[in-house]
């Protein structure tokens, strides 16, 4: 219903569907089989019936959007159908006053709702007239307007079901790609961050091992050991991420930010509570992401000799504010990169906002806020 047949075997059960509504033209059929008229009016007769139901089978099968401005041919179509109805009826009588309520039914199936809803009131009203006229004890034309009315509205209701699973359809599609989307941008996230950290600690505990080699095999056999922990947990990192359970906290981050900072010959300090009032969990996965990358960046652009982090928590505005600052070499002036726009989406995504600005000493700060769950209102 609604869409044109693809395949054979859709032709055919369409075919099979209409074709049992085709059985009330038995009365048309019965009347030039009962010998009451003269062969050449038979002839004409049936011609004129076969001509009708090819009509109305290539509306039910051809036009299937009907929110669609139709074709011309529809409206000539549906004029033809008319016009057989009334002539036919009218020159052999009652039992052809069935095809104006195959009318109706074309009218509410082919026609937009805007236009189906008078047109099918007024082929119900021409066929009262003709009954009238045909039907001189009105016994038969009575029993056909309600179907009539009734067809015709039911086809224009079925048309909107059709009109309305269609769009529901495209919703649904349009969410899936959505949520494939939104879960690509947090797999992109989750790996930069991961491996961005990780892959920098691991450049660096090389490079020292590569620098205590030959003279100090036991301090590089250390590194490598070190080397093979942090690749081992950024793995395990990798696999919880994919599996979208890993809930990053901020006295983790903290520590292993303690620990990148140290081997790249950066002092840190953290003013980090622990734990942070009234911190929501994402909201504190949100400024552990935050601090994973301020550190990841620090190690690898800045070249600093000191850095610095703490959260405050603002009552006032309802806000736990993460700064992290640096006396490197301070912005480069070249937009964010993948790393800080994909870190300003996720704390989007927890109601925070992300800025990033020059140092007082020249260097590199960095600031995430993201809402409390609860919020002291101070009172006046």
């Amino acid at each position: 219903m609604g869409r044109v047949p693809e395949t054979r075997k859709q032709a055919l059960v369409k075919l099979a569907w209409i074709g049992i509504w085709l059985l009330y033209l038995g009365a048309p059929v019965s009347d030039l089989c009962g010998g009451r008229h003269a062969p050449a009016v038979v002839v004409l007769a049936a011609l004129g019936l076969a001509v009708f139901v090819v009509a109305y089978l290539a509306l039910v099968f051809l036009r299937t959007n009907a929110e669609v401005r139709p074709a011309p041919w529809v409206h000539e179509v549906l004029a033809m159908q008319t016009a057989l109805s009334f002539g036919l009826s009218a020159t052999l009588g009652k039992s052809w006053l069935v095809l104006f309520v195959y009318v109706a039914v074309a009218c509410g199936a082919a026609l937009p709702a805007t236009t189906s809803r008078w047109a099918v009131p007024a082929v119900t009203a021409l066929l009262a007239v003709t009954g009238a006229w045909v039907d001189t004890p009105g016994d038969l034309y009575p029993a056909l307007v309600i179907p009539a009315l009734l067809g015709g509205f039911a086809m224009v209701g079925v048309k909107q079901l059709v009109h309305t699973m269609r769009e529901l359809r495209e919703a649904r599609r349009t969410v899936a790609q959505l949520a494939a989307t939104e879960e690509r941008l947090r797999l992109a996230r989750d790996l930069h961050d991961l491996l961005g950290h990780s892959l920098s600690l691991i450049t660096l505990k090389s490079e020292l091992a590569g620098r205590m080699l030959p003279g100090r095999p036991d301090e590089a056999a250390q590194q490598v050991a070190d080397i093979e922990r942090v690749s081992r947990q950024a793995l395990v990192d990798v696999r919880e991420a994919v599996s979208g359970y890993r809930r990053p906290t901020l006295a983790g981050e903290v520590a292993a930010a303690r620990g990148a900072l140290s081997c790249a010959g950066v002092s840190f300090r953290s003013h980090v509570p622990e734990p942070v009032p009234d911190l929501g969990t994402s909201a504190e996965g949100a400024l552990a992401w935050a601090l994973r990358e301020a550190v990841t960046n620090v190690v690898r652009h800045s070249g600093a000799a000191q850095c610095v982090c703490a959260v405050t928590v603002d009552r006032e505005s309802g806000l736990a504010v993460l700064t992290v600052s640096d006396d490197g070499s301070g912005p480069s002036g070249a937009p964010r990169g993948n790393g800080l726009t994909g870190l300003a989406e996720r704390l989007a995504l927890a109601g925070g906002t992300l800025t990033t600005a020059r140092a007082g000493d020249g260097g590199f700060t960095l600031t995430a806020a993201v809402p409390l769950t609860a919020v002291t209102v101070r009172s006046a």
